[in-house]
């Protein structure tokens, strides 16, 4: 009888804060460099060692990743083929990419990253984190508008069939710790400390790695919609309209009608079509913060609560079912959110459709003028958001009024926005 053979040993993996890191060769990144050569690259790809970031590229769809290589149906050492994958019109630069204090949240090389970069093939996996493309979007409400005469068709940003021509770009977060802990005044090594600790230690370099200073987060991104001509974006004679809005699935997909968010949404988009007719530019930036940056279980859960409670949905306990349940009213941190308006060359804005004073000081705030806000019409909102209404106005979220009289409203439709 032979002797039976001993079963072969189970390989561990070796955890550590930075791993396969011995030996790498790291790139260091000058970040608010001007000439991106001296900025370096985003090296955030985990095909290689040689990373110069914590965290990962992708963005929240870096866990799906994961899932996919664990599945099998991704080969963990696949590295991108960038062929054609060029943004389709320039944006930048501007002097802001060259400024550390205007630009801390995203790169603003990273459209161009493949291209500038190239010398670091193939010893480095550099993936862009911009993508700028052009498309045809359909919006339903725009018919209605050019039916009743509010927006007119010229074939060239607004066809007939209600199509609208946009250029448009995805962003995902890259934030340099130092110029967020700056931005919000907190001690960066404190946000570091809570960031690994809020994530449940998912990402250890963030106390471990003091070398490494940007953090690839894993959140969602920001996409922005251009009418009219890129290049006017940073023309200050050029009127420009601008209209930022915090991702509300409810209602900008399924038509909920307990908030303003869609009919803000489609009034920022038909104001931006509008200015670009009148030979101007309107930008949408559309930010990947669900429910004010809480969560869509968790704005549903206060749903429930401000209807369930005694006297029914009442402005003067908006806000506080929401610290109830979330224990804060808002984590949308506008802060950050200027750093995309930098990115794309504005200096100032003629018309920014929002009566938010979180947007407003933020943006202006940040060295970019604003010369007027522009309301939601009155006709525009829905019979059960004038609870929201009602409260954001009498906690301040709102300038004065939060809606346009019926003589603005009336200005407003009669002006004379053709070409």
């Amino acid at each position: 009888m032979t002797e039976a053979q001993p079963k072969p040993k189970r390989q561990h993996i070796i955890l550590t804060s930075h791993p396969n890191a011995t030996g790498a060769k790291v790139l260091p990144i000058q970040w608010g460099a001007s000439d991106p050569l001296q900025r370096g690259p985003i090296v955030g790809s985990v095909r290689i060692s040689n990373r110069n970031v914590i965290g990962t590229l992708g963005g929240a769809y870096s866990v799906y990743r994961a899932l996919a290589v664990a599945s099998g149906v991704l080969d963990p050492n696949h590295k991108a083929d960038l062929t054609n994958t060029a943004p389709v019109v320039p944006l930048g630069p501007h002097p802001s990419w060259g400024d550390p204090d205007k630009i801390v949240s995203l790169d603003p090389f990273g459209a161009i990253a493949s291209d500038i970069f190239a010398p670091h093939y193939p010893d480095y996996d550099i993936r862009p984190t911009i993508a700028i493309t052009k498309a045809h979007i359909q919006i339903p409400e725009l018919k209605d508008e050019i039916a009743n005469g509010r927006l007119k068709v010229d074939d060239s940003i607004l066809r007939a069939d209600g199509s609208l021509m946009v250029t448009k770009a995805a962003l995902d977060p890259v934030w340099y710790l130092p110029g967020i802990a700056k931005r919000l005044n907190v001690d960066e090594w404190e946000l570091r400390r809570i960031l690994f600790q809020q994530t449940g230690g998912m990402y250890p370099e963030l106390v471990t790695r003091q070398d490494l200073h940007v953090f690839l987060p894993p959140i969602g991104g920001t996409t922005v919609y251009i009418v009219g001509d890129p290049e006017a974006i940073a023309d200050p004679s050029k009127p420009l309209a601008v209209r930022v809005h915090d991702e509300c699935n409810g209602s900008d997909v399924f038509g909920s009608d307990i908030c303003t968010c869609r009919p803000y949404l489609v009034h920022g988009i038909e104001v931006c079509i509008q200015t670009a007719q009148a030979g101007g530019v309107g930008i949408i930036v559309y930010c990947r913060k669900e429910g004010r940056a809480l969560g869509e279980v968790t704005k549903f859960l206060v749903y429930n609560a401000r209807k369930r409670q005694e006297g029914g949905d009442r402005a003067d306990a908006y806000f506080l079912r929401t610290e109830c349940v979330a224990g804060v009213q808002d984590m949308r941190f506008q802060e950050l959110m200027p750093d995309v308006l930098h990115w794309l060359g504005v200096t100032k804005i003629d018309q920014l459709v929002s009566m938010s004073n979180m947007k407003y000081n933020a943006i202006t705030n940040s060295g970019i003028e604003v010369v007027e806000r522009v309301p939601i019409p009155p006709d525009m909102i829905p019979a059960d958001a004038q609870v929201e209404i009602e409260a954001k106005k009498s906690a301040g979220y709102y300038s004065d009024s939060g809606v346009l009289t019926e003589d603005q409203l009336a200005d407003i439709k009669g002006r004379d926005y053709s070409l």
